[in-house]
Formats: C-alpha cells, structure tokens, sequence
C-alpha cells in the first residue's frame, strides 16, 4: 500500500477515544458506575485509565503527520505554531475550569485541556528537534528521571497520595484554591510534575506514527506494531513491579504499559478497518475523530451548563434540581435502573454529540486550532 493512502484506523482510533472520554466523563450518576467505567483508585489501570494516554498518544502521531509536509524538523514557523497551539489550548482548559462561575480566588489551574496543551508543546519540540536515536535517549531520560523525582522527592512513601512530591510541587506552584480536590485532599492527577511523563506518551506516538509511515507494506505495518506494542507491555508491567502503574502520577511504567497497548490497539484497527476493510462500523468514529477538540469541549461546556445553570422544579420539593439530576432521575432511572440507567444517559449524549460531529463532517467543518 502506498504511504500517502491515509489510514482510516488513525481516524478511528482518535474518534473512539474522543466517544470514550464522553462515556466516562458523563455518567447518569457518579454513585452508579460500572466498575470498568472506573478510574483505578490509586496504584492500577482499568479500562478507563487507557482513554487519556491514548489521546496523548494519538496527538503524538498526529504531531508527526501534521509536521511531516514541513520535513518535521523544528524552525522559526513550525516552533511559533507548536507554541501558539498549546499557550490556546491551555487557556481553553482554564476558561473551561471557570465556567460558569468564574470563580478566579478558587479557579483550578490544571486540567485535561492544559496537561494535553503541555505534552503537546514539549513533546511537539523534541520530536521536530531530534533525530530518532536521540528522541529515544530523551524518552529513556524523561521516564527514568521523572522516577527518580519521585522517589527521591518524597521521605517515606515516595508514590502516596499524601507524600508524592507532584502533590506538593503543585501546593507550592498554586496553592491549595487551585488544586483539584477529589480526591479528599488537595491533589492533581493533571499536575506539573506528572505531565513531565506524559511528554513521554507524546514521544511514542510520534515515533509510531514515523513506523507507520515509512512502512510501506500494511501486514509489516502491523507486524512491526504488534511487536513494538508487546515489548512496551511488558517493559511497562514489569517495571509496575517496583514502580506502580498510575493514572494520577501518569507513572513512568503507565507510560509504557498504556503506549503499549495503545499500539496494540492500533494494530488490531489497522487489520480489521485498512486490511480487511471491515470499515461500516467504523464510520461514525471517524465523525468523532474529524472535530476532537471541538466536541470535547462542547461537551464539557454542555454537562456543566445543565449540571449548574438550568435548574428544574420538582413536585413536592421548595428546591428545584438541576436539568442533569432531573434527567437522569426522571427520565433514565425509573426506565434503566440506577446502573442501566446512569450507563444509558452516557450512551445517549455519545449519540447526540455524534450527530453534532457528523453535521460537521458532511459540511466540512472541521474546527482547528
């Protein structure tokens, strides 16, 4: 096959990742959820805990096929769009992290938007300004020195919620206003420090996507991934071994571990949709995947506005509810179940988002930053 034939599997995979991240993000109920629709609590990864790496992931391929048409190597042009990208897509986090409030004295600094806008600048520069061999070495020395901070950073317990130095990194950096506290103490899984890693996530796309690329021959494509995804699980799963798997300090063995399978992923795409052509199914992924960041945002936009600004009267209660309790109660629980139903009041936005992506991709609208 030839290079310039895009695969339809990268589409797929950035569109399922974008569907996921709704899933997850927008239960009927955070009290009923099923458990694989559950992060990890603190050392693990459960299905849930593989959607964010592999966005980064997949932003580091596209870093590689954006760049490639500028010979991918870093210059005045392509430094200035790397760093406008990200100074915008951080400030959409943050603007997002005030809605609707606008509470600035407790705002949230960090956020998905802003841990994607710093892997994306970072990695985005080291992948332009070093050769393959060199990226390599930078991979090896962010992962094992960002395990070194860890576990020098701390006196006892070096990867605890309470003692971790990117808990304390942040607390000193913003203060305990604005940090994130689900928790139930002031911690950021989306943090300073546990970003450093996540340049790490980046870096892997983008050397994936250059395999994808210079490979002309689809069953080498996805042999060669197959094999460069078993080697990271397991490096990953045996370095968890003395250095836990974990979404919150984005782990260097998560890094591994998550890139691995997200390769793996990516091979079993690539064989089903590219090379056997079982493509139906996979369309409206590709809807998704045609306005990521637009449809993410909106989601959030949306979920917070009907969560805190449109409230609705309820029978028998002085207190109204909000439009996102009164759907869920009112409408999905009493037909699904509380579990069915929080599951099924995802599922449907999933829909209505979809269809939203799919205006956009019959007009060819694509929303770009």
């Amino acid at each position: 096959m030839s290079t310039s034939k895009r695969l339809m599997s990268l589409d797929v995979l950035r569109g399922l990742t974008i569907a996921l991240m709704i899933l997850v993000n927008t239960p009927g109920s955070w009290s009923f959820i099923y458990a694989p629709l559950k992060h990890a609590a603190w050392h693990g990864c459960t299905p849930t805990d593989l959607v964010f790496p592999f966005f980064l992931f997949i932003v580091g391929m596209s870093v590689y096929f954006s760049f490639k048409k500028y010979g991918t190597t870093l210059s005045k042009a392509t430094a200035s769009k790397i760093i406008k990208r990200a100074i915008i897509i951080f400030l959409i986090g943050l603007a997002l992290n005030l809605y609707p409030y606008f509470n600035f004295e407790k705002v949230r600094v960090m956020g998905v938007l802003q841990r994607i806008a710093l892997a994306y600048g970072a990695g985005a520069m080291l992948c332009l300004a070093l050769n393959r061999q060199k990226l390599l070495i930078a991979l090896t020395a962010i992962l094992l020195g960002y395990w070194a901070l860890l576990y020098f950073g701390a006196a006892s317990d070096p990867y605890s919620l309470e003692e971790n130095i990117a808990r304390r990194f942040d607390l000193f950096l913003f203060g305990e206003n604005h940090i994130y506290k689900g928790f139930g103490i002031p911690f950021d899984p989306e943090g300073v420090l546990s970003s450093i890693p996540a340049v790490g996530t980046v870096i892997i796309g983008y050397l994936i996507g250059q395999v994808i690329d210079i490979e002309t021959s689809l069953k080498l494509k996805i042999k060669k991934l197959l094999i460069y995804g078993i080697i990271m699980v397991v490096i990953g799963w045996v370095w968890s071994l003395v250095f836990p798997l974990n979404k919150p300090l984005w782990t260097s063995s998560y890094v591994m571990y998550t890139a691995g399978l997200g390769t793996l992923f990516l091979a079993l795409l690539i064989f089903l949709i590219d090379y056997k052509n079982y493509q139906t199914w996979a369309k409206p992924f590709v809807h998704f995947g045609s306005n990521p960041l637009f449809i993410f945002v909106f989601s959030g936009l949306y979920a917070k506005t009907i969560s805190y600004l449109i409230k609705i009267p309820v029978s028998g209660s002085s207190t109204p509810i909000s439009l996102y309790n009164y759907l869920f109660t009112k409408v999905f629980a009493p037909i699904f179940g509380n579990m069915n139903g929080s599951l099924m009041f995802a599922i449907s936005h999933i829909i209505v988002f979809w269809f939203i992506c799919y205006l956009l991709y019959r007009k060819k609208i694509f929303i770009k930053i």
